[in-house]
């Protein structure tokens, strides 16, 4: 006997059930029969008995081509590895005592990469005295959270690592 296949489903002699549920190239159900007379069956119309749903009871197995079922899963999965997007994390840097003006361009982005789908990490740089004022930083930070909370929500609230204060946003 040749060794199972690697890849892809089982079909023909690989099949290990004695009993399957069978549907033909025309997509009508044969009801359930013994593997080998669905074998033969499915050789009579020149294709081969492949298995779509090995975990039901019987399992449920079509005539097809085996060659041309693989090919069109790898397409289908090309395909969905085409279209899937990855989540970035973009990063804003902000000063606590930032002007009105500034705010605005820098929230502009954040909506952008917001609506976008990407996550926004909010770096809050302070130096010298700045650091004994970290409540100034908190409270521009809430004022981030509160002006996005319609498109996107706080991943990870306001944090100090060192001399930075950090908060995440993930869209919604």
């Amino acid at each position: 006997m040749a060794p199972p296949p690697m890849n892809g489903p089982r079909y023909n002699e690989f099949i290990q059930v004695p009993k399957v549920r069978v549907i033909d190239h025309e997509g009508e159900n044969l009801g359930v029969m013994y593997t080998r007379e669905a074998i033969e069956q499915a050789a009579e119309y020149g294709l081969d008995l492949v298995e779509v749903s090995p975990n039901a009871d019987p399992p449920v197995c079509k005539f097809l081509d085996v060659g041309k079922y693989k090919y069109e899963a790898q397409k289908k999965a090309n395909q969905a590895r085409k279209t899937q997007r990855t989540q970035e994390i973009k990063e804003i840097k902000m000063r606590p005592n930032i002007d009105d003006h500034d705010y605005e361009t820098k929230m502009k982005n954040v909506r952008k990469f917001i609506g976008e789908g990407d996550k926004v990490k909010l770096t809050l740089r302070f130096r010298g005295r700045e650091l004994s004022h970290g409540q100034l930083g908190m409270q521009l930070l809430q004022r981030v959270a509160e002006d996005v909370q319609e498109e996107a929500k706080v991943e990870s609230y306001p944090r100090m690592e060192g001399r930075q204060m950090l908060m995440v946003l993930a869209p919604k």
